[in-house]
Order: structure tokens, then C-alpha cells, then sequence
């Protein structure tokens, strides 16, 4: 059912409001799902592979699944609303992490991956909620919007890691192994978040704007992404606010990754999980802050700091060899410099295309940020195995500087032609 304003009989900022508190209901199960399970993927697939130089599948899986669903489940929400779009998409992920358990518990590792690209769609749907957050928005309070919505998300994905030493102790104590435990927990963390959508997101915010349409035709997925990148191709803004996210994903994810078998290379195994959780702080933990710089100082200048923290992290890492306190250092400005890429590069983007191609494009910068993920996380383990975490975490700074000089390149366009980003 499609409503209105005028039909819901509220006015737009108290619906913004009840959206945003529905929003972060879900975001808190969503994210400690994701989390949970990002602390252990690496070192499970480790241990069922038993090398690191395949070990990043397990990342890649989730990661492309979650690609593979954007574009369907931004379709889907085009036709039918994002209440019932994030509730499949998440009890899709919930069945994919039992499926993934299952693989694992059994050593059968081409079922440990079909579960885990099943689990991608999860994340695919904690992800649109930062764009859901943005339909009701005012134009000059989108950032905030987004914003606030990956802020509150830092509690789940902090629990998350936290939550793993008990999850381990209670898969061994019903005879499962300990690294199964997360994945269960992630099944019932993803059910959770899909009932809250379901029984609260209405009206839906994407009918109440009027970006629905039921009678829209199935577009094939390649047609779908030919015609969002068209769209994006014809603003400057919207390709910096897509390269801003693609790198900042590529970069977080390929470091992180492999942080996990880097500790446990160096006995400390068991501390990852500690830096995992410092990790995801910087990725959300200063988002309402970040939401405001990026409104007072400019979605393009934004780009460009987050391109530079982004880089300090990856070196940090590095620099001064292996040690731990760096290791929580260098992973908290990782996930901090993807923070302001997310939030500078999401709004950017959607406030740079017609409405009526949002949520396609939207979807297809997603696809393009969830895949350009997936490769950094199935080739890190590669480079690591042959040339060593340094060069892997070196080749994260240089993109990272690539990020920057296309943001200076985008400014210096800015001032010969005055359109304020």
C-alpha cells in the first residue's frame, strides 16, 4: 500500500523521526551479526582451508553476496517499498549464516561459502538503511540522516566482537566447534533486526515520497546497472561520491581482512577480536559528528579527509613493524576514514540524481562498493601469503592516495564552475 503525507496524517518531521528510531532498532541486531561474524570468517576459513592464502573467501563470499543482492533488492524496493526489501534481504542473511554454521561444523567448505554469500544479503540490507534514512530527509540534513544511522549501527557491531568469547564458549558447551558459535548467534542477531522492519517501518518512507512504483518492469540487472552508471557518468559529483565509497570499502576491507591471521602470526590470536571491536568504533562511533563536518565543511572536502585518514591507518599498521598497541591505532583510523568516505560518498551521491533513478543508482554504487570489497578481500590473502601483510596494508595507502588526488582534481572543477557540493 502506497501512503501519502497527506494519508498518514503526520507531518514530515515526526515520520522522519519514527523512521529513524525504527531504523536504529534494526541497525543494533544487523550490525552485531555482521560484526560477530566478521571477527571469526577469516580465521574459520583459515582453519577449514588450513592456510591463510585462501583464507580471505570467506570475506569475499559475504562480501560479493551482499554485491550480487544490491541491484535485485533495489529493484524489489522500487517496486514494492523498503519495509518488505530489508526484511527478506535480512532473513535471506540469517539463513545463510545458519547454512554457513552448518558447513563449518562439518569441515565442508563449498557449503561454508553458498552460506556465506547468502549471508551477504544481511549486510546488504543493513547497508540500505542509511539510504532510507535519507528519503524523508530535508536535502540540507541528509548527511545528518545517514549519519545517525551508521552511528547507531556502533553498537551492534562493537557488541558484536565482544560477544565472541561468550559465543565460542557456548557452541563448545552444546559440543559444536568454538568458531561456530558467531555464526549462530548472527542467525538469530539477523531475525531479530528483519521482525523489527517488518513491524515497524510504516508507512513506508520510500511510498511516502513517492519513490514507488508497482507497475515498474522487471529490468534485467546488467540493463538496471548500464543505466544507474549513465546516470552517475553525467555528474562529477556523483562519480566522486561512487569512487569515494568503492576505495573506501576496497581499502578497509582488504586490511581487515587479514588483520585477524596477521595477530595470530604474532601469538595473538586472541587480542584480534579486541582490535576488531576498536575497528568498528572508528567506523561508527564518530558518524554524528562526522555527518555535521560533512554538511558544514562540504561533501567534497570531506571526501578528501577521509581519503587521508584512510591512508594514516594503513601505514600505521606498518611503520614501526608489528605491535599491538599500532595494530589498534592503525585499524581504528581505518575504520574512521571509511566512515567519512561512507557518509561523504552517500551523500554526495544521492543528492547529486533525479529521483526518479535514486534508488537504482543507489543500488548499482552499492553492487560496485560490496564487489569491489569482495576482490580486496579474496586477493589479501594472496598478497599476504606472497609478499607479506606491509605491502598488502602499502597498497591500501597508495589507492587511498588516489582517492585524494581525485577529490583535489573534483574541487579544482568546483571552482571553475561554482555548484557548491
Amino acid at each position: 500500500m502506497t501512503e501519502t503525507l497527506e494519508q498518514t496524517g503526520v507531518d514530515r518531521a515526526e515520520l522522519q523521526r519514527r523512521t529513524l528510531n525504527s531504523l536504529r532498532l534494526a541497525q543494533v541486531p544487523g550490525q552485531a551479526a555482521v560484526a560477530g561474524m566478521v571477527a571469526v570468517v577469516t580465521l574459520l576459513a583459515s582453519d577449514l582451508l588450513g592456510s591463510d592464502r585462501l583464507a580471505g573467501i570467506g570475506t569475499a563470499s559475504f562480501t560479493l553476496g551482499a554485491a550480487l543482492s544490491m541491484v535485485p533488492l533495489a529493484a524489489f524496493m522500487r517496486r514494492r517499498g523498503r519495509r518488505p526489501g530489508m526484511a527478506g534481504a535480512l532473513l535471506i542473511g540469517a539463513a545463510g549464516s545458519a547454512i554457513a554454521a552448518t558447513g563449518g561444523q562439518l569441515r565442508f567448505f563449498p557449503l561454508f561459502v553458498i552460506g556465506m554469500v547468502l549471508f551477504g544479503a544481511g549486510q546488504a540490507s543493513t547497508l540500505q538503511g542509511r539510504y532510507v534514512a535519507a528519503d524523508l530527509a530535508e536535502p540540507d540534513h541528509q548527511a545528518t540522516a545517514i549519519a545517525a544511522i551508521v552511528w547507531i549501527g556502533a553498537l551492534g557491531a562493537i557488541f558484536g566482537p565482544l560477544l565472541t568469547p561468550f559465543e565460542k564458549v557456548v557452541a563448545e558447551s552444546v559440543g559444536l566447534d568454538e568458531l561456530i558459535g558467531p555464526f549462530v548467534f548472527a542467525t538469530l542477531f539477523f531475525s531479530v533486526a528483519a521482525a523489527v522492519v517488518w513491524t515497524r517501518l510504516r508507512p513506508d518512507p520510500l511510498a511516502v515520497v513517492g519513490g514507488i512504483n508497482p507497475n515498474a518492469t522487471r529490468t534485467r540487472p546488467i540493463k538496471q546497472v548500464r543505466a544507474s552508471v549513465g546516470v552517475i557518468a553525467r555528474s562529477s559529483n556523483a562519480k566522486l561520491g561512487f569512487a569515494a565509497m568503492a576505495i573506501s570499502q576496497a581499502v578497509m576491507v582488504g586490511v581487515m581482512t587479514m588483520t585477524p591471521p596477521h595477530m595470530k602470526d604474532h601469538d595473538h590470536a586472541d587480542l584480534s577480536a579486541f582490535v576488531i571491536a576498536v575497528h568498528i568504533v572508528g567506523m561508527y562511533g564518530l558518524a554524528p559528528f562526522v555527518g555535521r563536518a560533512v554538511e558544514r565543511i562540504g561533501r567534497v572536502r570531506s571526501i578528501q579527509i577521509g581519503a587521508v585518514v584512510l591512508g594514516c591507518g594503513t601505514l600505521a599498521t606498518v611503520l614501526a613493524g608489528y605491535v599491538p598497541a599500532l595494530m589498534f591505532v592503525g585499524l581504528f583510523f581505518l575504520g574512521l576514514g571509511w566512515n567519512i568516505g561512507l557518509i561523504g560518498g552517500s551523500t554526495l551521491l544521492t543528492a547529486s540524481v533525479p529521483i526518479e533513478s535514486k534508488v537504482e543508482v543507489q543500488g548499482t554504487s552499492d553492487l560496485t562498493m560490496s564487489f569491489c570489497g569482495a576482490l580486496a578481500a579474496f586477493s589479501s590473502g594472496f598478497v599476504k601469503q606472497s609478499f607479506g601483510f606491509h605491502l598488502l596494508a602499502n597498497a591500501g595507502a597508495v589507492l587511498a592516495a588516489c582517492l585524494l588526488v581525485y577529490a583535489w582534481l573534483t574541487v579544482a572543477r568546483l571552482r571553475a564552475t561554482p555548484t557548491s557540493a
